[in-house]
C-alpha cells in the first residue's frame, strides 16, 4: 500500500510538473481579425460563439478553429442552456483562481502527500491519457464533466503532449489525493466511484487523478446528488458531449489547415456529403469483403447512396435534377473508398446522381503517439462532423466523437461476425451521445436507478451492455 502511494505521489507530481499549456488560463483580448481563407470572407458570423458557449476573450489568429468552426458546418439546433453557459464561465473563473501559476495552486501542490482534510477553495482532477485519440478525446469530456459537477479544476497530464491538436480550451486521512482507475477492465472496488456514498467521501479529496479510456457520463446520471445539476445543464439530455466537446475541442492552426484545405477543395459544391467511417476489428484485419457489402447494403437500403443500375435505365428513370453527393470515407485503408469510387466510375446511378469518392489518409495501422498520424485523425474526424449524414462503425470511439461534435444521429454498423455481413447491416442511432461500453453493474449501488426504469439512460445500440444518454422516454 505504501508502494502505490509512493508511486501515484510520484506520479502525480510529475504530472503537475508537465502540465500543458492546453489548461493554462491565459486572459487575452480579442486582437482584430485577419483571416486569409477565401473561404471564410462573406459568411455570416452571427453564431461564431456557439450559442454563448466560447468566450471572446481570445486571439483569434492563434486558433483559427475557434470562431470559424461555425462557418463549415450548419448551425446546430441544439441551443445550450443558459444555465450550462454560465456554469463554464464560473469554471473558466475558478480555473484562474486555482490553476497554474496561482498562489492557490502552489499552496496545494505543496499539500501534496501529505494526510489532510484541508483543500481550501480549490480541488483538482487530473487527467491521464491513455489508448487511442477516440477514446482520449471522450474520456476528457467526461472528467471535464465531473469538474464542473464537483468544482473541480481540470488538469491534463503532459505525459502525452497534445499541443499539437488542441488549443487551449479556457481563457485564463483521507489521503490528499485519490486515484481512479476506470478503464475498460476496472474491477469491482474500482466501479464503487459510481456510487452516492463513495462520492460523499470524494467531496473530501482535493486531489483525484483520473486513469481512464471510457465515455463514463451516463453513469454520473445515475448517481442521484448529481441529477439535479446535471438536468439544469443539460435540459436536452443526449447534448451532452455536442456542447462540451465544442467547448473544449479546438483544433490547432496546423489540423485546421488540413481540415479546411480538404473541405474547400473536396465537399464544400457537394448538394449532399456522406460521411463513412470504417474500423475492422477482424483478425487479421485490412480490406474484407463482408465490411464493403455491409458498407454498400447499408447505405444503399436507408437510401444515403443511390443504387446502381444499367446505362438504359438510367436513361429511364433519370432525375430532372441529379445532384452531386460527395463520399467521404475515412479508414486506415484504402480499398473501401477504392472500390466505392470504382463502382459509380463504372456503372451509372439510378437516378442519375454523381457520386465522387474521397479518402483523406491510408495509414494502415494505427500510430497513436505520432505527431502528425494523430494530427491526421482528428482532422478526419472532424471533417467527418461535418458532412450532412454519417456512417460509423460500432463500437468506434473515433465515430462517437463525429457524430457528438456534428451533433448527427448516425447508422451504425453492427460488428460482424463469423465473417459475415450482419443482416440487418446498420441501426440508426436514437441519440448523439457516445456509449459508455463498460459500465458498472446495475445490481451493484446504482440497482435503484436501473437502466430499464431510467427514462435518458438507455441500452446502447451496437453494444448491449453498454448505456447511452439519450432524449426520449421510448425503450429498446
Amino acid at each position: 500500500m505504501k508502494l502505490r502511494t509512493l508511486f501515484v505521489t510520484c506520479l502525480l507530481l510529475w504530472s503537475l510538473m508537465l502540465l500543458s499549456l492546453f489548461i493554462i488560463f491565459n486572459h487575452r483580448l480579442l486582437d482584430a481579425m485577419t483571416v486569409n481563407s477565401p473561404s471564410y470572407s462573406g459568411k455570416p458570423r452571427e453564431d461564431k460563439l456557439l450559442g454563448g458557449l466560447l468566450s471572446e476573450e481570445f486571439d483569434e489568429g492563434s486558433c483559427l478553429s475557434r470562431y470559424q468552426s461555425s462557418l463549415y458546418r450548419k448551425p446546430s439546433p441544439y441551443e445550450p442552456s443558459e444555465y450550462l453557459v454560465s456554469k463554464l464561465k464560473s469554471y473558466e473563473m475558478l480555473h484562474k483562481r486555482c490553476g497554474p501559476g496561482t498562489e492557490a495552486f502552489k499552496r496545494a501542490t505543496e499539500q501534496l502527500g501529505h494526510d489532510t482534510r484541508s483543500c481550501g477553495e480549490c480541488r483538482y482532477i487530473v487527467w491521464v491519457a491513455v489508448h487511442g485519440l477516440g477514446n482520449r478525446i471522450v474520456s476528457l469530456v467526461s472528467a471535464f464533466l465531473y469538474a464542473l459537477l464537483t468544482e473541480r479544476v481540470l488538469l491534463l497530464d503532459q505525459g502525452t503532449d497534445m499541443r499539437h491538436l488542441f488549443c487551449e480550451p479556457f481563457p485564463g486521512t483521507i489521503p490528499s489525493y485519490l486515484y481512479l482507475y476506470l478503464i475498460h477492465d476496472y474491477e469491482d472496488h474500482d466501479k464503487m466511484f459510481f456510487c452516492e456514498r463513495e462520492q460523499n467521501l470524494i467531496r473530501q479529496v482535493p486531489w483525484l487523478v483520473s486513469n481512464s479510456n471510457q465515455y463514463f457520463v451516463p453513469s454520473l446520471w445515475l448517481i442521484p446528488s448529481f441529477q439535479i445539476e446535471l438536468i439544469k445543464l443539460f435540459p436536452q439530455k443526449d447534448t451532452v458531449f455536442h456542447h462540451l466537446g465544442r467547448y473544449l475541442l479546438h483544433p490547432t492552426n496546423q489540423v485546421w489547415g488540413l481540415i479546411t484545405r480538404f473541405y474547400n477543395a473536396y465537399l464544400s459544391r457537394a448538394d449532399e456529403t456522406l460521411g463513412v467511417q470504417v474500423r475492422v476489428y477482424s483478425n487479421p484485419d485490412g480490406y474484407l469483403e463482408h465490411v464493403i457489402n455491409q458498407i454498400l447494403s447499408c447505405t444503399q437500403r436507408e437510401k444515403l447512396l443511390p443504387e446502381l443500375t444499367t446505362l438504359e435505365s438510367q436513361v429511364t428513370n433519370k432525375s430532372t435534377s441529379p445532384k452531386l453527393k460527395a463520399v467521404l470515407v475515412t479508414s486506415l485503408y484504402p480499398e473501401y473508398s477504392e472500390k466505392l469510387r470504382a463502382m459509380y466510375w463504372e456503372s451509372p446511378s439510378s437516378r442519375g446522381d454523381m457520386v465522387q469518392v474521397y479518402q483523406p489518409s491510408q495509414e494502415m495501422f494505427q500510430q497513436t503517439d505520432e505527431k502528425l498520424h494523430d494530427q491526421k485523425a482528428l482532422a478526419e474526424m472532424y471533417l467527418l462532423s461535418l458532412t450532412d449524414k454519417l456512417v460509423t462503425s460500432g463500437l468506434s470511439t473515433f465515430g462517437y466523437v463525429a457524430q457528438g461534435l456534428g451533433g448527427l444521429k448516425a447508422w451504425i454498423l453492427y460488428r460482424p461476425t463469423n465473417h459475415t455481413t450482419p443482416d440487418p447491416p446498420c441501426v440508426r442511432a436514437v441519440s448523439m451521445e457516445p456509449c459508455f461500453h463498460r459500465p458498472p453493474p446495475i445490481n451493484g449501488c446504482q440497482a435503484k436507478t436501473t437502466v430499464n426504469s431510467t427514462r435518458f439512460v438507455r441500452r446502447c445500440e451496437e453494444w448491449t451492455t453498454g448505456i447511452k444518454l439519450v432524449d426520449s422516454t421510448d425503450v429498446f
